[in-house]
């Protein structure tokens, strides 16, 4: 059974190849990553070696998982080469040394509020940490608005002109007051400082309307790793990692465009073995699923 996983893997390897120059293609992509075991006899007797699955994706669109032996700048430098457009991220510190001349870096807005959560957390009454958080909070109302009323990225650009990029400034001159008023090893100093560290990197998305305010897309298709890593423990060998992330990589694009995975694998993985490598652009699964809906379409 496991080889016959593999088997599909393989087949799988240039989908994905063809799935990652879609997504570079695009002025905006969205990455994060999480550590996978892999048995290596480099690691100590008894532990797994800390390999990462690498994820790249834009939302509505392709999501492409990279598997690497480290979580080095050297993967993410490797798989981002060339591109041209607005990159988002936590604030791993692997991803500001590939940033190119081309290449624009946005922040999450999750990530810096998850900090001030935790402030709030620690001391509930704590009225300053409960002001960011309702400041936070009408940026992700204003979020909700856009999406409700189905806002193309010019409009919900207009939207956040007019409605976040004022709230912004004003949170921006609020956590510079609150970071003098409280002692600097508490919580919400540290969120102060982690926010006000990558403020120019949150800014970006007031003015990319294509651009989410978090990464909490990104985070959704790493979440079958980190819940079935508990039942498979750990990749059988590092030459499968790029294999299973293949099949990773199109189970969660097929998840995102609302394509069923079965449905998909079916009509494309009998032919893979006979399409040559320039061909497999037509058999990834957006080029399937636009496919699909163009036969389906009416004549007008």
């Amino acid at each position: 059974l496991g080889d016959g996983v593999m088997a599909v893997g393989a087949l799988l390897l240039p989908v994905n190849a063809a799935q990652r120059l879609e997504l570079l293609a695009g002025d905006y992509l969205q990455a994060d990553e999480t550590p996978v075991g892999v048995p290596s006899p480099d690691a100590p007797k008894g532990q797994n070696h800390r390999a990462w699955q690498w994820q790249y994706s834009v939302p509505g669109g392709p999501v492409v998982f990279d598997f690497q032996m480290s979580r080095s700048r050297a993967g993410p430098a490797a798989f981002l080469q060339n591109f041209q457009g607005v990159v988002q991220t936590d604030a791993y510190s692997a991803y500001d040394s590939v940033m190119g001349p081309g290449m624009i870096h946005a922040g999450c807005w999750a990530h810096a509020r998850r900090k001030f959560h935790e402030a709030h957390q620690l001391d509930p009454a704590d009225a300053l940490a409960r002001e960011v958080l309702e400041r936070i909070g009408r940026l992700y109302a204003v979020e909700a608005q856009a999406r409700a009323g189905k806002l193309a990225a010019v409009a919900r650009q207009q939207r956040r002109a007019e409605q976040s990029a004022a709230e912004v400034a004003e949170l921006k001159a609020r956590l510079v007051v609150i970071r003098a008023a409280v002692l600097p090893g508490s919580q919400l100093a540290k969120a102060c400082d982690y926010a006000l560290r990558i403020w120019d990197r949150l800014e970006v998305f007031l003015a990319h309307g294509q651009v989410e305010i978090d990464t909490n897309l990104a985070e959704n298709a790493m979440r079958p790793i980190a819940l079935g890593r508990k039942n498979w423990l750990h990749i059988g060998d590092e030459k499968a990692g790029p294999k299973i992330a293949a099949i990773l990589s199109v189970l969660a694009t097929c998840r995102r465009l609302g394509i069923h995975p079965r449905d998909y694998l079916l009509a494309v993985l009998p032919k893979l073995g006979r399409t040559s490598t320039g061909d497999v652009k037509h058999l990834t699964p957006l080029a399937w699923h636009r496919a699909r809906q163009a036969a389906v379409a009416p004549v007008s």
